[in-house]
């Protein structure tokens, strides 16, 4: 994807991301790949839910005031890395969290990331990057991998989307876990493909 298929408000860039493809290029030269079929909206100092909300900026996020296209990927819980996409222009603020993905390519690879289930037996596909840590764990995401240009790094990208998705499959809804958010919890700012079995959250 170019930068100007970034340069757009978060509002925009989260459903226009369904159907994309996000690759990640292993240090062995492995494609891992999903489709992108679940995203979330976070805004800048006005979004509660935000990490730059009140125009709070750190090191942790400065990603996020970079331009449209840089990855943002953060650390919690002490256990999980997430990862977003910066949009709008530098300054904005705003991004988008990828939330899950149906693996396309490298599953092999995927599965030995994720691990086997607590009865040995390999998880199924659908578990492999239906949730924000899950699509980490499995593409070998973390914090090394903050603040790429995603138009231009050769082992992070986003491929656009060859056709977009059925307008009627997309269903809009809230964001996941952010209770202590306010008014901004029952904000509809959550995308995902409603006939895809590798959804986080329905």
């Amino acid at each position: 994807m170019t930068r100007r298929s970034y340069a757009v408000d978060v509002m925009t860039l989260a459903p226009r991301l369904l159907g994309a493809t996000l690759v990640r290029l292993t240090d062995e030269g492995e494609r891992l790949a999903g489709r992108i079929v679940e995203t979330e909206a976070y805004g800048g100092a006005e979004d509660t839910a935000s990490h730059a909300h009140k125009g709070r900026r750190t090191a942790r996020n400065e990603p996020m005031y970079a331009a449209g296209g840089t990855s943002y990927v953060y650390f919690t819980y002490g256990m999980h890395h997430c990862m977003n996409v910066s949009s709008g222009k530098p300054g904005d603020a705003q991004a988008v969290l990828l939330r899950a993905l149906e693996p396309t390519e490298g599953l092999e690879v995927m599965h030995a990331h994720r691990g086997a289930r607590k009865d040995g037996r390999p998880k199924p596909d659908t578990d492999l990057c239906s949730g924000p840590a899950k699509l980490c764990q499995a593409l070998g995401l973390d914090r090394s991998m903050t603040g790429l240009d995603l138009t231009t790094h050769p082992r992070l990208w986003i491929e656009p989307r060859l056709r977009a998705p059925i307008e009627a499959d997309i269903v809009t809804a809230v964001r996941v876990g952010i209770g202590s958010a306010g008014a901004w919890v029952s904000a509809p700012m959550r995308w995902y493909l409603g006939s895809s079995p590798h959804v986080s959250v329905r």
